[in-house]
């Protein structure tokens, strides 16, 4: 222990630094919270993170990484031209779902639960969403998407709304280090997205809740004692000093209460998803992370943004048409959602929750050699939940009036991120977007 209040071994900084270590299935995975763990803490127990900012409003993300292919999800089987550029891969048009009698567009034949939640009102389609000069890297444009800026740099636009939460205070900083402002996001998966990670704020993110413990040890041996240190954890639990040796506002000290912190929100987390809520959901991966996010908002911790993703969207060769790969895909992803909308319907939190899903471009118009599809550009968005806006948003892109034969975007994602920020999360949304955008109107004001 004498190491530790060498100036030259760990100090606060450091720690904070480095970030506090769990572990999460078969692989580490840093978790940075805040300036302490107390934050964490304080949600995992059910406290409100900011006195006066509402935070009943729930957001969960859905990434649908690899490049959904919007035409074949959102299909204009009125427009001739959607056939003769994909002979081998089209959705017939008496197989697609269709989006009521005045439009002609409609859902593929595979999305029978999103489907059912459009016709209950409970789903709005954005289409022909996207940005200006696209770029058809996986990678940058993910990073463009994340941050909400086109050349991809900066913070997560989710984790800038972390930081806001805290912001514009000289004593911001001493609150952060009290847990007294300051949220923190959680996502599901082996590793925390772009978009939640803000300059303070960094997300929580872990694949399997049976694994999700402290792993302090790891770090320092000393760490250890204090997840072990049950008189010390009772009164962490009771609102007083560990019982330790430690000096008060020593490095031993914060170390110690930063291990009991994190110990009591894994132990709360892990509780949650354990107990579910007893819903039926599709055996499929965004099937198990949206029964996860359920159990967690069911049991009343105070996390307002979620972040589920789905893989396997890219689509090059052998995509189908009614059938195949692609078919698949979306079939997972609209059982999942209607899944999910039903637990929570049943549980009764459905009216706070709002589900966004993105991917990070559409493909092209045109079929490839392979019957498949390659990178394009705009693609739709699907909202989800009570307080959408039902029904389809936006004009569907032209397929005459292409850009090098790609969609191009009726509608600035930031706009819909905008009008999230501003109407749902009731937060500043020029501030954190760094930007002005039009907010799109998505959520209703009924």
């Amino acid at each position: 222990m004498s190491d530790l209040h060498n100036s030259k071994a760990w100090t606060r900084r450091q720690f904070l630094h480095t970030g506090l270590m769990m572990t999460s299935a078969t692989m580490t995975i840093p978790l940075f919270l805040q300036r302490s763990a107390s934050a964490m803490s304080m949600q995992a127990a059910g406290r409100r993170s900011v006195p006066g900012v509402p935070d009943e409003n729930v957001l969960v993300v859905i990434q649908l990484a690899g490049g959904n292919d919007g035409l074949n999800t959102v299909v204009p089987f009125g427009d001739a031209n959607y056939y003769r550029a994909r002979p081998g891969i089209a959705i017939p048009e008496q197989q697609v779902l269709r989006l009521g009698s005045d439009h002609e567009v409609g859902l593929h034949p595979a999305m029978t639960g999103l489907n059912e939640l459009y016709d209950a009102g409970l789903l709005s389609v954005v289409q022909g969403v996207g940005y200006p000069n696209p770029n058809r890297s996986h990678f940058a444009s993910m990073d463009i998407w994340q941050t909400a800026n086109t050349g991809g740099v900066g913070d997560g636009w989710l984790g800038r709304f972390f930081d806001n939460q805290c912001a514009g205070s000289p004593e911001a900083d001493a609150r952060m280090q009290s847990g007294q402002c300051g949220e923190i996001g959680i996502a599901l998966g082996r590793e925390a997205p772009l978009a939640m990670q803000g300059r303070q704020i960094k997300p929580i993110a872990f694949e399997s809740p049976d694994l999700f413990r402290w792993v302090g040890a790891d770090l320092h041996e000393s760490l250890e004692d204090g997840y072990h240190d049950l008189t010390g954890m009772r009164a962490h639990k009771e609102g007083k000093p560990p019982a330790t040796n430690h000096h008060a506002g020593s490095n031993a000290e914060f170390l110690t209460r930063t291990a009991l912190d994190a110990q009591v929100a894994s132990e709360k987390i892990r509780s949650a998803v354990a107990r579910g809520t007893g819903a039926n959901y599709p055996n499929t991966g965004l099937g198990r992370q949206l029964a996860m996010i359920s159990a967690m908002i069911h049991a009343g911790l105070e996390t307002r943004v979620y972040y589920a993703t789905m893989g396997g969207f890219d689509t090059h060769a052998g995509q189908g048409g009614p059938q195949g790969q692609h078919a698949n895909l979306i079939r997972q992803f609209s059982d999942a959602v209607k899944a999910f909308y039903d637990d929570l319907g049943a549980t009764g939190h459905d009216q706070r929750v709002l589900t966004m899903s993105f991917s990070e471009f559409g493909r092209r118009v045109s079929q490839n050699g392979s019957n498949g599809t390659d990178h394009g550009t705009a693609a739709p968005m699907f909202l989800a939940g009570p307080m959408v806006r039902p029904g389809l948003l936006g004009n569907h892109p032209s397929l005459t009036d292409l850009d090098n034969g790609d969609l191009k975007f009726n509608l600035d994602f930031r706009s819909v991120y905008a009008g999230l920020l501003q109407d749902w999360l009731k937060a500043d949304d020029r501030e954190i977007l760094k930007g002005s955008f039009r907010p799109a109107r998505v959520v209703s004001s009924r």
